[in-house]
C-alpha cells in the first residue's frame, strides 16, 4: 500500500492519545457459561479468554465447539443465555448493557450469515448507526462521500449505497459490505464470525485488506473467528485459541494455526473428553 492509498484509509476520528503507556485490557471474559435460551443445553462451560489493544485473537475449533455462541454472546443475541461469570470493556460491565448500549461502546460484530433489512439503504443503515455511536449525526455533505469512499475501497459501486442493506447481496458483497461497516463505525473491538467463509481468493484479499487497514490503530482489538487458516495468510495472529466444548483448550502463536490445519483436532477433542 503506499502512503497515498494510506492517507485516502485514515479513520475520520481524533487521534489516539498514546501517552499512557500503561498495558489496557479491552474485552476480558472470565469463566463464562452460557446456554440456548429456554433450553438447558450449555455450549460455553467456564470460558476464559482476553483480547487486548492491538490483539489479533483467532479462535479455532471444529463445529459445534461454541466459537460463534461465544460472538453472538459477546454482542448480546437473544437466542444466547449467559448463566455465569463476567464480560468487560475497558473495565465496563458488558452483559449489563443493552444489544445498543454494546454497539455504541465499541463492539461491532460480523456476522457468518449477515441478515438483510428490506427497506433500510445501507446509507440511512450507517448514518443512523454512526449517530447512535457518536451522539450526534454526520454532515451530509462530507457522509456521502465517506460512504461511497469506503464501498468503492471494498470493490463495491457507490450505487450499494442506496439498496437496501444485504438485499440481493452475493455471499461475498455481504461480507464486503460488513467491511465497510468496520471501516466507516470504528469500534474498539470487532468480533468476526468467519467473514472468510464463502470468499474466493479475490475477495478474501480485499475483506483482509479492510481487517488490516483497521488494525492500523493499535488501540482496537480483533476476535477472528475462522475454521481455516487461509484469511491467517493475510491478517496475522497474535495469538491463536484452540476451542473445544465450549471452552479453550490451548493457546498458541500463528503456527498452532498452521498445526491445526495439517492435521486437524483430533487431539484436542481426545484431550478435552479425558479432562471432562
Amino acid at each position: 500500500m503506499t502512503a497515498g492509498e494510506r492517507q485516502k484509509w485514515q479513520p475520520s476520528r481524533p487521534p489516539i492519545d498514546d501517552t499512557n503507556e500503561e498495558d489496557r485490557t479491552m474485552l476480558e471474559i472470565r469463566n463464562l457459561h452460557a446456554r440456548v435460551a429456554d433450553t438447558d443445553t450449555e455450549i460455553l462451560r467456564g470460558l476464559d479468554l482476553t483480547v487486548q489493544d492491538g490483539e489479533v485473537a483467532a479462535i479455532m475449533g471444529p463445529n459445534g465447539s461454541g466459537k460463534s455462541t461465544l460472538a453472538y454472546s459477546i454482542a448480546g443475541h437473544p437466542k444466547y443465555t449467559v448463566t455465569s461469570g463476567s464480560i468487560t470493556l475497558d473495565g465496563e460491565d458488558v452483559l449489563s448493557m443493552s444489544v445498543d448500549e454494546r454497539a455504541r461502546a465499541g463492539l461491532f460484530l460480523a456476522m457468518q450469515y449477515p441478515v438483510e433489512v428490506p427497506g433500510v439503504t445501507v446509507s440511512n443503515f450507517l448514518r443512523t448507526a454512526k449517530t447512535a455511536i457518536d451522539g450526534e449525526a454526520p454532515k451530509l455533505r462530507t457522509w456521502v462521500k465517506e460512504v461511497n469512499d469506503a464501498l468503492t475501497r471494498q470493490e463495491l459501486d457507490p450505487d450499494f449505497a442506496e439498496r437496501s442493506v444485504n438485499e440481493g447481496f452475493s455471499g461475498g458483497e455481504k461480507k464486503r459490505s460488513e467491511m465497510a461497516q468496520l471501516e466507516l463505525l470504528h469500534p474498539k473491538v470487532a468480533i468476526l464470525d468467519e467473514t472468510d467463509s464463502g470468499l474466493d481468493i479475490d475477495a478474501l484479499k480485499v475483506v483482509s485488506k479492510a481487517v488490516n487497514h483497521y488494525l492500523e490503530d493499535s488501540s482496537r482489538g480483533l476476535m477472528l473467528i475462522t475454521h481455516y487458516t487461509r484469511i491467517l495468510r493475510y491478517v496475522k495472529a497474535s495469538q491463536v485459541h484452540v476451542f473445544v466444548d465450549g471452552r479453550v483448550i490451548t493457546t498458541g502463536g500463528p503456527e498452532l494455526g498452521e498445526e491445526l490445519e495439517a492435521t486437524g483436532y483430533e487431539k484436542y477433542v481426545e484431550a478435552a473428553k479425558a479432562n471432562a
